[in-house]
C-alpha cells in the first residue's frame, strides 16, 4: 500500500498544518466591502485607521467629523478604507456603522447570507481526513464556473507508518442544488501523487504514480462565511504494473467563500 496505518511524525504534521492554513487565510485578504456603500462620510468627532485589520494593530492616522472615506476591502469584520488623501488603513465595523452613507442614512452592512453562499465565485479551504488508513491533511481552493459547477486544486500530505505521501489533484465538482444550506456535491478528477518510503523502516524506491478519482460529500452553510464540509473519494492510483491500487480517502474539514 502507499500509505499504511499508523499514526506518522506529529511535529511535521503540525507545521505541515500552519502552513496550510497561512494559505488559507490569504485566500480570504481580498473580500469586497459592500457595494451598498463605497464611500461614507464620517459622522462621530473623528475615526480610527489603523495599520492592519485587529485592535493589535496601532492607530496611526484619525479622519475628522465631515471627511469622506472610501471602502476598498473587507475582512470580517474589519474595512480597509481610503482618506480623500489616498491615506490607506483598517477601521472596524462599529465605527463605520456610525458614519453616513451619501444621502444622508446611517450606514448597514449586511452579514453573508445562504444566498451568497449559493452564489461565490471563489472558496477555499482546509480538511483532515485518512487517505488508505494513514493521516492526511489537504488544503484546496475552487471557483465557480456556473452556480453549480466548480473547478477545484487541491493539495494533500499523508504520513503513513512506511511511508509519506504527497497528492496533488484537480477535480470538476458538481453541486446541483447549490441554495440548499445542506448541500450534497459529486467530483470527478485525475492527478498524482508522490510516494516517499522511509529508508529506515523499508527497503523501497520513491514513486510518482498518476491517479484518477470520484467522490461524493457535502457542504453545510454554518454561519457567515463558514462552511463544514465532509466527502468520501475513491482513487485508483495507476501503478505501470498490473496491480493498480485502489484506495479510499475520507475528509472532514471548513471552507471559506467570497
Amino acid at each position: 500500500m502507499l500509505a499504511e496505518e499508523g499514526g506518522g511524525d506529529r511535529g511535521l504534521a503540525m507545521r505541515f498544518a500552519a502552513a496550510l492554513l497561512l494559505l488559507c487565510s490569504l485566500g480570504t485578504a481580498a473580500v469586497r466591502a459592500a457595494e451598498s456603500a463605497p464611500m461614507v462620510e464620517v459622522a462621530d468627532p473623528y475615526i480610527e485607521l489603523r495599520t492592519g485589520p485587529g485592535r493589535g494593530y496601532p492607530i496611526f492616522h484619525v479622519e475628522e467629523r465631515g471627511a469622506s472615506i472610501t471602502l476598498l476591502e473587507r475582512r470580517t469584520r474589519w474595512f480597509k478604507v481610503r482618506t480623500a488623501r489616498g491615506i490607506e488603513g483598517w477601521v472596524d465595523r462599529a465605527q463605520l456603522e456610525r458614519t453616513l452613507d451619501p444621502s444622508g442614512e446611517q450606514v448597514r452592512f449586511k452579514d453573508p447570507t445562504v444566498a451568497d453562499f449559493a452564489t461565490r465565485r471563489w472558496e477555499t479551504g482546509i480538511m483532515t481526513g485518512e487517505f488508505g488508513g494513514a493521516n492526511s491533511i489537504a488544503v484546496y481552493g475552487a471557483y465557480a464556473l456556473t452556480p453549480g459547477l466548480f473547478a477545484e486544486i487541491s493539495a494533500a500530505q499523508v504520513l503513513g507508518r512506511f511511508s509519506d505521501s504527497r497528492l496533488l489533484d484537480v477535480d470538476l465538482t458538481a453541486q446541483p442544488f447549490p441554495r440548499w444550506r445542506l448541500s450534497p456535491f459529486f467530483a470527478l478528477g485525475t492527478g498524482v501523487i508522490d510516494t516517499h518510503p522511509r529508508a529506515s523502516l523499508v527497503q523501497a524506491r520513491e514513486r510518482t504514480d498518476r491517479t484518477g478519482h470520484a467522490g461524493i460529500g457535502v457542504r453545510a452553510y454554518v454561519t457567515s462565511r463558514l462552511v463544514a464540509r465532509l466527502e468520501y473519494r475513491h482513487y485508483i492510483v495507476f501503478t505501470g504494473r498490473d496491480d493498480n491500487e485502489a484506495v479510499d480517502d475520507w475528509r472532514v474539514g471548513f471552507t471559506v467563500f467570497f
